[in-house]
């Protein structure tokens, strides 16, 4: 049985708190021990004949990142992504979970859908793809998914992506029918009479340039309105893309209250503001989208004090051709799996102080467990799936969109500096990514032999 050895780095597992310098031993699929240099190290194991050993020393080793909110596009949008380079995308930034959001053509609506991503994962073999079913047929709000053959097909979640359930029973009884299966309800809140066709938030920058503009309390309205039916169903509801200050206000009530109700949040909604659409860039326009300082502030508080449980990236690539049009014209949505961990390790860490195990939670063992995955992925215990993802935080680096392993080059990040560099990435102990690279060929080799 071959063994990989990390040696020298700073082991980080939010689940059970370590953080000490020392080596990780990965034997097949599985992480067989871990040793701190308090403790001597892998010595032992070192000597082995066929150990590998990676040396980790100024870097630090951390359970594989799992986002629980990306939109990989297959099938359907395959000129946008494909499972197969959402894929590479994902362990390129450090992630080796990934759930799959449903708003494909046609939409993850019944077993054989789900089965589809599920193959299309495995078949690429980089990150674990998980699908997320849709809550309704088609996602038109009308009528139920199959949702019992999506469970058993290994959907992890069930949401109607970035459409809102307009009608509270159709959340009622998806609340309802979801918590037979033991999975949350991913929400996009958003009333769509009240969004009045807006491209951005409804605030200064908005007014001035007389653009229609995306007040906050459509993001609210729903908001309140979904954690009341969880009260009644006490069904777990998963607020996606929280934007709003009056939306983590709500959640922490919500939860005070004792209510199911847990939330996510993504970089750019922490990280900047609506000013940033000031110059019309297509790359800044996001949905719920980018809102005031106040707003920021709002969610970094969420952050900090257990209100907002998970960090997303809401990866949503887009070609070239689709962005490169008038701000009022070019679709939302931003690309995110390859600066899922440098943004947010540069914007809470070292702009904001929070704390590094506590940024990684969110990123690890709080998604594996709202997804139910605890008991394999999330952590580096011994005997847990060897999902591994070694980074550097000591060096800075430039975002490069025309770098990243994504179809996608539409980031909001593009050009600026940061931390937190993916060194290696192991998936069930195999490494997918060494020295920065992503290994193995790209969908477009594999097509043409």
């Amino acid at each position: 049985m071959s063994k990989i050895i990390i040696q020298g780095g700073r082991l980080l597992d939010p689940e059970t708190g370590l953080d000490e310098i020392g080596d990780l031993v990965i034997e097949d699929d599985r992480v067989l021990a871990l040793a701190t240099a308090a403790e001597g190290g892998a010595g032992a194991y070192s000597t082995e004949e066929d150990a590998e050993v990676i040396d980790a020393a100024g870097l630090i080793v951390t359970p594989g990142l799992i986002d629980m909110h990306a939109h990989l596009r297959e099938p359907g949008d395959e000129e946008e992504e494909t499972i197969w380079s959402g894929s590479r995308a994902a362990v390129a930034g450090g992630i080796t979970t990934v759930a799959a959001f449903p708003n494909t053509e046609p939409a993850v609506d019944n077993e054989a859908s789900a089965e589809f991503v599920v193959l299309q994962g495995r078949r690429a073999g980089y990150a674990n793809i998980f699908p997320v079913g849709t809550v309704t047929l088609r996602r038109e709000g009308e009528e139920l998914s199959e949702m019992a053959g999506l469970a058993k097909a290994g959907a992890v979640a069930f949401s109607d992506a970035d459409r809102c359930l307009r009608s509270a029973e159709m959340m009622r009884r998806g609340l309802l029918y979801a918590k037979m299966f033991d999975r949350p309800v991913v929400a996009f809140c958003e009333d769509s009479d009240l969004r009045c066709g807006g491209v951005m938030n409804y605030g200064k920058v908005a007014l001035r340039h007389g653009l229609p503009g995306i007040p906050a309390v459509s993001e609210s309205i729903i908001v309140a309105r979904d954690i009341g039916i969880a009260e009644i169903t006490q069904g777990h509801l998963h607020i996606g893309q929280l934007s709003a200050a009056g939306s983590v206000a709500l959640v922490k009530q919500g939860k005070e209250a004792g209510v199911m109700v847990t939330a996510e949040v993504t970089p750019h909604h922490f990280t900047l503001t609506d000013e940033a659409c000031e110059y019309f860039d297509p790359n800044y326009k996001v949905l719920p989208p980018l809102r005031s300082h106040a707003d920021v502030e709002a969610l970094l508080g969420g952050l900090r004090d257990g209100t907002i449980d998970a960090i997303v990236s809401a990866h949503a690539p887009h070609s070239a051709e689709e962005k490169a049009v008038e701000f009022v014209y070019a679709p939302f949505g931003v690309v995110g799996l390859e600066t899922l961990f440098a943004a947010s390790y540069t914007s809470l860490v070292e702009k904001h102080g929070f704390e590094l195990l506590e940024v990684l939670a969110k990123l690890t063992i709080n998604p594996a467990r709202l997804l139910g995955l605890e008991a394999e992925r999330g952590g580096l215990s011994p005997g847990k799936l060897a999902d591994v993802a070694v980074f550097d935080i000591q060096t800075d680096r430039v975002i490069d969109p025309e770098g990243f392993e994504s179809k996608g080059r539409n980031s909001c990040f593009g050009g600026l500096t940061m931390r937190g560099s993916t060194i290696h990435t192991f998936v069930a102990g195999r490494q997918v990514v060494s020295e920065g690279r992503v290994l193995g060929p790209s969908e477009e080799t594999v097509a043409e032999h």
